[in-house]
């Protein structure tokens, strides 16, 4: 090793970002390795740096015994006093035992340590940097597409960006195109560090209205639910933490042209903006926006909250939406089943005739009841009296 190496260390700490005390560390156990695997595999040794000159020295370790059972690890007390008086039985002896020669097995496996512990070193280097941005919206370059991944640089590192999962359809990324994307993971596995992000993830729309609209950033206007299918339609769900703003004008911005900024960086993706309201049923008619709701009703199947939505006739395929979509979002954004029915396939009752109705049956079978009691000659005060008239009336037959 020599002053060369010093330099490789300064170059790589600057350019890779990994310290110089990581590499070093990742050499002496290389350099620990190859002579146990060349020299003995039982002694004991351990490797001692120079940072001045970049020479490394292998020093054998051996503890001071009375009677010596293995030399490669131990070294008798009257050998140790001969080189220190002070020694006694138990201490530790350094000896440099470093070869002339290494030879190329070692430093074959030296090399082969040394650069994966600089991977795992450069790896944690970048999960470090980078975990930060987990969840967050980023600015990157596409440098390369292949059949299952585009790869966007970020800063100094590359990320993943899955082409079925993560990536709008109808999108085309060509190398060098800037491409705003949400960090989703980063992480690493067996092969190194990794980072993943997404054009589809609904945080996508999240992150791009708290850029658009100031009264989200700050908490005034809260994003309570996102339900997207990329690159078709989104609702987002917004309530207002101040009585005197309207969370929903307040996205869409003066003449549209903040949920517009939003609109064209997806694409011209649809963004449906409702107000969330506490009340389940307001919320879902908010929710099946822009189609008109009649009434709502509720009933718990199997854990599962479940809405029945009446509708106009004429209003049912707005409410379905294209395949479905309307009400499927309106669905995933509430975090109800939903289920629509026409106004014509409903029976309404009005409450206030039925109980009508109830009152003029009870009032006839009363009149009904007392008059058969008059026929039988027998005074009726209650409905047990009753039965112990009849009972009389068949005994005197």
């Amino acid at each position: 090793m020599s002053k060369e190496m010093l330099e490789a260390f300064d170059v790589l700490e600057k350019t890779k970002g990994i310290k110089k005390d990581v590499i070093v560390e990742a050499m002496k156990a290389a350099l620990a390795a190859a002579y146990k695997k060349n020299y003995g595999q039982a002694e004991n040794v351990e490797i001692d740096f120079n940072d001045r000159t970049g020479d490394f020295k292998v020093m054998s370790i051996k503890t001071v015994v009375d009677e010596v059972q293995d030399p490669r690890v131990e070294v008798s007390l009257e050998d140790a006093t001969a080189i220190n008086r002070a020694y006694e039985v138990g201490d530790t002896i350094k000896f440099e035992v470093t070869p002339k020669n290494f030879g190329r097995t070692a430093a074959a496996t030296a090399k082969q340590v040394v650069m994966q512990r600089l991977r795992e070193a450069e790896n944690a280097h970048i999960v470090n940097e980078y975990s930060q941005y987990e969840d967050e919206l980023v600015t990157g370059t596409v440098e390369r597409t292949d059949n299952r991944f585009v790869y966007v640089t970020i800063g100094n590192v590359e990320a993943v960006m899955d082409i079925k999962r993560d990536t709008i359809p109808g999108e085309h990324y060509n190398p060098q195109d800037k491409v705003r994307v949400l960090v989703t993971k980063v992480g690493a596995d067996g092969k190194g560090a990794q980072i993943r992000v997404s054009r589809t993830a609904p945080d996508v729309v999240k992150r791009l209205f708290e850029q658009e609209v100031p009264e989200i950033y700050d908490g005034t206007v809260e994003i309570m639910s996102i339900a997207r299918e990329a690159g078709e339609r989104t609702k987002i769900a917004v309530k207002s933490n101040d009585a005197n703003i309207d969370p929903v004008g307040t996205c869409v911005g003066p003449r549209g042209t903040r949920v517009q900024n939003v609109v064209n960086e997806l694409g011209g993706e649809n963004i449906d903006i409702v107000q969330y309201e506490e009340d389940p049923s307001d919320y879902i008619a908010n929710a099946l926006n822009p189609a008109e709701v009649i009434a709502v009703q509720f009933e718990d199947e199997d854990d599962e909250k479940k809405a029945f939505v009446i509708v106009p006739d004429y209003q049912l395929s707005l409410a379905i939406g294209k395949k479905g979509q309307n009400v499927r979002l309106a669905a995933r954004l509430t975090g109800f089943k939903i289920d629509i029915r026409p106004e014509s396939e409903v029976e309404f009752v009005d409450e206030s005739d039925e109980e009508d109705d109830t009152e003029a049956d009870e009032s006839a079978e009363a009149a009904s009841f007392e008059s058969e009691a008059a026929d039988g000659d027998v005074e009726v005060e209650d409905a047990d009296d009753a039965e112990a008239a009849d009972d009389e009336a068949e005994d005197e037959e």
